[in-house]
């Protein structure tokens, strides 16, 4: 059964999120939702994933799933908000907990913050497959960008998170803490190797002056256009230029307080006895 798609595209951080559903008045799952997040004042905004929730309604959507395709580094998620006004279930890939180690020692999150992914209701493991309503859906595993990364195919769509941009921009990064530029090379072909005509749906356009925003591609576009990773590419070359490019990059504007937030399933830090909650800024580390 072929999905419906609505994208919904947030200017401050280039992000686009989805809901999936398979008929109006259906069941939906929302994929990579923002939660607006200003750096200089620490508030947090609701207004993109009300735009969301006011879909959602429109088409009387049941929400049974809030998906992940990884621990975003340039946005904040809005899971857990979504997850209180709609319901549904918050899924990620079944790796997280390596993420979560990783950025427990780097913020000093202390014995309370477990790293086994218990923040999510599901952690999903490659070729697992999970129902949206009439629609079947398949979690991928598509490392490489992070050690979690997760590609989500609905019907004859995948939803490819970070690991491929449009044919233009390339791909993703792989320089971040378990990020592995051979890894995510693997991964992309793995993407690559579906039917010429599979849609393929961005989590992020950093679209540049000579044409607009655009999230959606197909196999065979990436594999004849993609500048780094097009057909002829082999995975030496490829590692080459991924590590040389990474190091002229500079860190996620949003890194360490979308990270903070995003391993926790969109749960903010545990308030402190002031009943404030607080992000931490790790200095000299990163």
């Amino acid at each position: 059964m072929k999905p419906y798609i609505e994208a919904f595209f947030d200017p401050a951080t280039w992000t686009i999120s989805y809901v999936v559903y398979d008929e109006p008045g259906g069941s939906c799952a929302i994929i990579d939702p923002v939660l607006d997040y200003d750096p200089k004042s620490g508030r947090t905004r609701t207004i993109s994933a009300d735009r969301i929730i006011a879909f959602v309604n429109e088409k009387r959507l049941r929400t049974e799933w809030i998906l992940e395709t990884h621990a975003h580094a340039d946005h904040l998620t809005s899971a857990n908000y979504l997850k209180n006004k709609l319901g549904g279930k918050t899924a990620i890939g079944k790796e997280i907990p390596a993420v979560q180690e990783t950025f427990k020692k780097i913020f000093n999150l202390g014995t309370d913050f477990i790293p086994d992914g218990r923040h999510f209701d599901q952690l999903l493991a490659d070729g697992e497959t999970f129902r949206i309503g009439k629609v079947t859906a398949t979690a991928i595993s598509t490392p490489g960008h992070t050690p979690a990364d997760l590609s989500y195919q609905i019907g004859e769509a995948i939803f490819v998170g970070d690991t491929l941009f449009m044919p233009d921009l390339g791909t993703a990064r792989a320089d971040f803490p378990g990020g592995d530029a051979r890894r995510l090379f693997r991964s992309i072909h793995k993407l690559l190797a579906y039917p010429a005509e599979t849609r393929l749906f961005l989590c992020h356009d950093y679209a540049p002056a000579s044409r607009s925003t655009r999230w959606e591609t197909t196999v065979a576009e990436q594999r004849a256009h993609n500048i780094h990773v097009h057909d002829g590419i082999d995975e030496h070359e490829y590692v080459a230029m991924r590590q040389a490019r990474d190091a002229t990059l500079d860190m996620p504007h949003l890194l360490l307080p979308s990270i903070q937030v995003n391993v926790r399933a969109g749960q903010m830090p545990p308030p402190e006895d002031n009943g404030i909650s607080y992000l931490k800024i790790p200095l000299n580390v990163i």
